[in-house]
């Protein structure tokens, strides 16, 4: 029952706060309502945001095909993706770190990343590698062993800025080609560059695979005259080249029945990444590397079953929630709720649960405010007595003085009877009270001391 009383008592005194004091009603009410606002003003302009826009490629290239899975994909999640046209990977790089294109991802090749500097590594993340991306090199005449063998003839490099172009320049100077020499250096679309090499227009075509379907591989490595090159020296490739990897295209992989090709090649090439905007929201981030799960992760030419997406990471740094995503999958609030739902709940969990860490103290510090602004409007007055009692009690005192004294007590007591406290406080108002009858006492038994003592003196 005491502990029951107790409270009761606690929670009076809080009501005697509240509704005693305008300054604790107008303090909570304030907060409470800033509070408020601030939820508001936080769950609509906060949360998980549903729309990404993504870098893709040149129409028809395999990146604008893969975004326009992607793109389907999200949308089940009620993601909406808009994709913006590119002419390749070094185009989608530039409108990632341009603010004003608005891009949040894009398809990159490993080894672009060169064009741009180094300083932008950091603005960047990587969400995972999505493929191989090998250089296909095909070739008229004889049998070649070494890129070198290709210097003095017609070689089309792919359209400046594509990923065929800056691989075969790297491929072509570690050779000894440069331009300026005596190699022709062209540059077409691959369309362009494999009919030109099938009307024995060029020598040598170099293209990524990104460009080409099987049957164009498939065509070519029919046509007479035209040979795959065998990149035989690739481990020395991809060491001195530190973005390529060394592949295999195992024989008949294009063909079974017609044995195309005709005996096992390697291959080099970089590696596709997925590259996004450092910041990117952890939940969108997730719903990207899913959707790259479903796109990428199936058996390939070049790749295994679920060996991409793959947080192996080269030039770009993989973001910290694309590894948490690979270590231990989606966040448990999206994993456990649809995204709809689960988006509406990280809403609200952002915007009311910081307001309830500010809210919950600063309703705590009113009360104490408050009793303090009371207890001020009391304490101060304990000055005034102790000076008085000083100069009343210490040392010799005339008649003079000791009125002076009595004079200020009286104006004292006059002012504290002025003091409005509400009843939470009565105990402080009354001790004051006490304290000043207390030294009025002391003044007037020392009035009477002395008027004891002068009479008898006068005896």
């Amino acid at each position: 029952m005491g502990d029951i009383k107790k409270a009761k008592i606690e929670m009076q005194k809080f009501r005697n706060w509240f509704t005693g004091s305008p300054l604790v009603a107008l303090g909570t009410t304030f907060l409470i309502g800033l509070a408020v606002a601030v939820a508001v003003l936080v769950f609509f302009t906060t949360g998980t945001p549903t729309t990404i826009t993504m870098a893709s490629g040149p129409e028809g290239s395999s990146f604008a095909k893969y975004a326009e899975r992607y793109k389907k994909i999200l949308a089940k999640d009620g993601i909406t993706l808009k994709i913006v046209a590119s002419e390749g990977s070094l185009d989608n790089l530039h409108k990632l770190l341009d603010p004003k294109s608005k891009v949040d991802v894009g398809f990159v090749l490993g080894g672009d990343s060169g064009a741009v500097g180094s300083d932008a590594l950091d603005k960047l993340a990587s969400l995972g590698s999505l493929s191989y991306q090998p250089v296909w090199v095909f070739y008229r005449g004889a049998h070649k062993d070494l890129l070198g063998d290709f210097k003095g003839k017609r070689l089309d490099i792919g359209e400046p800025g594509s990923g065929s172009h800056q691989l075969a320049l790297a491929l072509l100077k570690v050779n000894g080609i440069e331009p300026g020499g005596n190699t022709t250096l062209i540059e077409s679309d691959p369309a362009k560059a494999v009919k030109s090499l099938l009307d024995g227009r060029v020598d040598v075509v170099f293209f990524m695979s990104d460009s080409a379907s099987r049957e164009e591989l498939r065509k070519l490595m029919e046509a007479p005259d035209v040979h795959i090159f065998d990149f035989t020296q690739a481990d020395a490739y991809v060491r001195q080249i530190n973005y390529l990897n060394k592949l295999a295209l195992p024989k008949g992989s294009l063909d079974l029945g017609h044995d195309i090709p005709s005996e096992d090649t390697h291959l080099v090439g970089p590696m596709v990444e997925l590259i996004a905007r450092d910041g990117l929201h952890p939940a969108l981030s997730d719903s990207l590397i899913e959707a790259a799960k479903e796109v990428h992760g199936a058996a390939g030419l070049l790749k295994k079953r679920g060996e991409f997406p793959a947080p192996i990471e080269h030039e770009f740094h993989v973001s910290a929630d694309a590894q948490r995503y690979y270590t231990s999958g989606k966040s448990w609030l999206y994993r456990t709720f649809p995204f709809p739902i689960a988006r509406f709940i990280n809403r609200i969990a952002i915007a009311v649960v910081p307001v309830i860490l500010v809210l919950i103290p600063g309703l705590k510090i009113i009360p104490g405010l408050y009793r303090w602004r009371m207890q001020a409007r009391i304490y101060r007055w304990y000055r005034e007595l102790l000076d008085v009692e000083r100069e009343a009690l210490e040392g010799p005192v005339d008649a003079a003085t000791r009125a002076h004294c009595l004079q200020e007590l009286s104006e004292i007591e006059e002012a504290v009877k002025q003091i409005k406290v509400p009843a939470t406080f009565a105990d402080l108002f009354y001790s004051l009270r006490e304290h000043i009858v207390f030294v009025r006492n002391l003044l007037t038994t020392q009035a009477v001391t002395a008027l004891t003592v002068d009479m008898s003196e006068l005896r």
